[in-house]
C-alpha cells in the first residue's frame, strides 16, 4: 500500500513531497531502494521525511529533532550523532531493533 501511494506522489510531480513514516512497514531492501527512487525524485525538489528510522535520513540535507513535542535540535545526522543525546538514543534504538 506504502509503494503504490508512492508511486501516486511521483506521479503527481510535486514541488513539495511531504512523506509521513512512508518506509515504517516496508522491509530493508525495499526501503532502499524507495530511497534510490526518492534521491532521483527529489533532484530540484522540497521533501519533508516525517520517521523514527534513522535509516530513512540518510539523504537528508538538515534533520530536524523533536522531542516532548518541542524542536530539540536541527543538523545533519554527523552532527546530531555526536551532540544529541536523544536522537543517540533513537538511533541506537534502531540500531538495536535490526540486530
Amino acid at each position: 500500500m506504502q509503494r503504490i501511494a508512492l508511486a501516486r506522489a511521483f506521479l503527481r510531480n510535486p514541488d513539495i513531497l511531504i512523506l509521513d513514516e512512508a518506509t515504517s512497514q516496508i522491509d530493508l531492501e525495499s526501503e532502499q531502494l524507495i530511497h534510490q527512487a526518492l534521491a532521483k525524485f527529489l533532484v530540484d525538489r522540497t521533501g519533508v521525511m516525517i520517521t523514527h528510522r534513522h535509516t530513512s535520513l540518510s539523504m537528508a540535507d538538515r534533520i530536524v529533532v523533536i522531542e516532548a513535542g518541542q524542536i530539540s535540535d536541527s543538523g545533519r545526522h554527523e552532527e546530531l550523532i555526536t551532540r544529541n543525546r536523544f536522537y543517540q538514543s533513537l538511533c541506537g534504538s534502531e540500531q538495536r531493533k535490526a540486530a
